[in-house]
């Protein structure tokens, strides 16, 4: 199976996105992809609650996933929409950052809703609250497919490896890892972070990424670190994305996962262990 990583700089207008991933989705599948892969927040990338609010609709009304759901079927690929943020009906407002696998018929076969939130200063400048804007989600969800059993997880999940291990150890054989990630962590922690989870693992990990500057319509800016990846279960880089919008391939081959997970079988060693502070 031919993989592409889409690497988008999605504005914070729903509709005004769903041309460019269109297009972009086009043009993997022209370049034989079976099974094409966004980034994080692909509907609408904003810092803004307020202009969340009155963009955004529930699942069944955004524009973005409608055009993946059609798009699927139309070329007959397994399309992951890495997420998109959707209104919920919670009391409190919150939205969910939710991934969605769409098979070739256009159903949407899987769910996710991110369970660890972004809340971090990353510099004096820079801070995110994600939980103020986003409910966490409370299941880890691997995904089945004819070419793979997937894992999935978004962004700020990359730096809880116990996730990871969880879903491989219940067979996940490619971890998906959708991201919008800030070019300060990004250029300290993205390639290391992303290369351990596949060797910790021996899965595959696709990281479809944001990047650049975002379009914006209320001032408030975003930027994004890109470099959108695909990891070998060995932790080697397949491919890198840079900068650019654009997309990036990797041809998914399990006989790696087996070998990988054969010359180091860390996953078959877990042994029970008192944490520190526990009575004897």
């Amino acid at each position: 199976m031919r993989a592409a990583l889409l690497q988008l700089s999605s504005g914070d207008v729903p509709q005004d996105n769903v041309a460019p991933v269109q297009t972009a989705l086009r043009q993997a599948v022209a370049h034989g992809a079976g099974f094409v892969l966004t980034p994080e927040v692909t509907n609408c990338v904003s810092v803004s609650r307020s202009h969340q609010n009155a963009v955004l609709t529930d699942e069944a009304g955004d524009p973005v996933l409608a055009m993946l759901r059609n798009e699927a079927a139309r070329a007959g690929i397994w399309v992951l929409l890495g997420s998109i943020v959707v209104k919920t009906g919670d009391a409190d407002g919150r939205f969910a950052n939710r991934s969605l696998l769409i098979d070739p018929a256009g159903e949407i076969t899987a769910r996710y809703d991110k369970i660890h939130l972004f809340d971090v200063q990353v510099t004096e400048t820079e801070t995110y609250r994600e939980s103020a804007g986003i409910r966490p989600g409370d299941r880890a969800v691997v995904a089945q497919t004819p070419f793979a059993t997937l894992g999935l997880t978004i962004c700020y999940d990359l730096r809880f490896p116990h996730l990871h291990r969880d879903l491989a150890k219940a067979g996940a054989q490619v971890l998906t890892v959708p991201a919008a990630f800030s070019p300060v962590t990004g250029v300290a922690h993205w390639e290391t972070l992303l290369r351990a989870r596949a060797i910790e693992t021996g899965c595959y990990v696709l990281a479809p990424a944001q990047t650049g500057r975002h379009p914006n319509t209320t001032g408030r800016e975003r930027t994004t670190w890109g470099h959108s990846l695909a990891i070998a279960p060995w932790g080697e880089v397949l491919a890198d994305a840079g900068r650019e919008p654009g997309a990036i391939y990797a041809d998914l081959d399990l006989d790696a996962v087996e070998h990988a997970r054969s010359r180091v079988p860390a996953l078959n060693h877990d042994r029970p262990y008192r944490a520190p502070g526990d009575r004897p």
